[in-house]
């Protein structure tokens, strides 16, 4: 148990596990932007590609 603490205590002091919180922070917030775009345009998507679809001859999806 008291090895795992020290360990822990090590990663936590430091700079490699300050570098895997950044990289996971910056993850984070890749995904949270991907998501937000991907709300944003969506519908502006669908009707684009509806719009492509029926200039096709084809009937688009409802």
């Amino acid at each position: 148990m008291a090895r795992q603490f020290y360990a822990l205590q090590n990663v936590l002091k430091g700079d490699r596990g300050a570098t895997a919180i950044e990289y996971a922070l910056l993850v984070g917030l890749i995904a949270v932007i991907i998501i937000g775009a991907v709300t944003v345009l969506g519908g502006n998507l669908k009707g684009i590609f509806n719009s492509i679809v029926t200039a096709l001859g084809g009937t688009p999806a409802a």
